[in-house]
């Protein structure tokens, strides 16, 4: 062998790649792509639709991994539980986050990308290049993820959302090369199709579904035959996790308060909404629509009495919301009061009140370390954890 021969451990052993840069240094292949160095194990939670507990179980998941040792970042590429339509509003789950996180980072990093309408208009006339959205996503991402073990990513809103730029959760999944895990909700067999679409999105990037909130009915039916079924077509299901009231809506009383009612019956005001009804129909269709309904709460005109008295009737009618500024009568208040069905009364009109409203349950879900402490025990208690955090459990 010569000296100008390749050993066996030149030729074999080294595989590294090097490049050489535009000042004649040369660089190795972990310099050149960051994510061939010191990994990092990055998991997307992602959802089927809007308020699912997404933000609850990433946050969840994030001090779950944290009490195993791990250091943990947490990161929203594409922020869209927004307050108003603007660019620069921002969203509350980054706040959250960094607050139970203890994490020392930026809002513009941690949710470098504000999915408003008005940035969606701005995108549809080609005023956003996706490109330089993509980038600006990778260099937060890798400004989060400096120092941690583990990052978090919570998906924006539904996971086809985002699509205008190409920053859909299966884009950012593959442009962070990011596990995935799915929340879904579940009521009924078809609810099935969603999951099966969203898998073949993600391809085997999902590491896992997590079902959420689910409710009594639906519990057994789904652990005995949707599970099975799913598992069957190798989409693997990680827990489900049962409906509790204190996670899936808000009680009246802090209803009342977000929406600056002032309560004219107090009694029940402990009670949990999770849906509204507009009462906008006459009075029979009203009645039979109102007894169909649980744990809702009926919006409609102060001065539509036989709409209230319907209401009042319905078993599953957890409060009124008389809009308007209009008082109800006397024997309207009466009644309520007998059957322990709180009246709030707004100023706004019916269609403002219901957009209030559904906002004030849609963020309510997680409101603070209480919540995100309740998910903790209710994934340790009903998810298989060790599938999801084990940074090998990909497909």
């Amino acid at each position: 062998m010569t000296d100008t021969e390749p050993t066996e451990t030149d030729s074999e052993t080294d595989t590294s790649t090097t490049e050489i840069d535009s000042n004649g240094d040369a660089r190795t292949d972990d310099e050149i792509d960051p994510k061939r160095g010191d990994e990092i194990d990055t998991i997307l939670v992602s959802s089927l639709e809007e308020s699912t507990g997404k933000t609850a179980i990433a946050l969840a998941l994030a001090r779950l991994a944290e009490r195993e040792g791990d250091s943990v970042g947490y990161m929203k590429p594409k922020g869209t539980s927004l307050q108003s339509n603007v660019g620069k509003t921002l969203d509350e789950d980054p706040l959250l986050a960094r607050e139970l996180l203890g994490l020392e980072a930026e809002m513009h990093d941690l949710e470098p990308v504000v999915y408003s309408p008005t940035f969606i208009e701005q995108a549809i006339r080609g005023r956003e290049d996706p490109d330089e959205l993509r980038e600006r996503v990778v260099e937060a991402f890798e400004t989060l993820a400096d120092g941690h073990d583990r990052m978090i990513l919570e998906g924006g809103g539904e996971y086809d959302i985002g699509g205008i730029v190409e920053l859909t959760d299966a884009d950012i999944a593959e442009l962070l090369d990011a596990r995935v895990v799915l929340v879904a909700p579940y009521d009924v067999p078809g609810d099935v199709d969603e999951v099966l679409a969203a898998a073949e999105t993600f391809g085997d990037r999902l590491s896992g579904v997590i079902f959420n909130d689910v409710a009594d009915a639906a519990y057994d039916p789904l652990e005995t035959d949707v599970v099975p079924f799913l598992e069957g077509r190798g989409i693997a299901v990680a827990g489900v996790v049962p409906s509790e009231r204190p996670l899936s809506g808000v009680t009246v009383a802090d209803l009342a308060t977000e929406l600056g009612a002032s309560m004219l019956v107090e009694d029940g005001s402990d009670a949990y909404v999770e849906r509204f009804s507009v009462g906008a129909m006459g009075a029979d269709s009203a009645l039979r629509h109102f007894r169909r309904t649980k744990d809702a709460a009926v919006i409609t005109g102060g001065d539509r009495a036989e709409i209230h008295t319907a209401a009042l009737e319905a078993p599953g009618v957890r409060c009124l919301i008389l809009t308007g500024g209009h008082r109800p009568s006397g024997t309207i208040i009466g009644q309520a009061a007998e059957k322990g069905v709180p009246i709030l009364s707004v100023q706004t009109d019916t269609l403002t009140t219901v957009e209030r409203a559904e906002d004030v349950v849609r963020s309510g879900r997680t409101r603070d370390a209480e919540t995100v402490d309740r998910m903790e025990a209710l994934l340790t208690d009903h998810v298989a954890l060790e599938s999801i955090l084990d940074a090998n459990s990909r497909e």
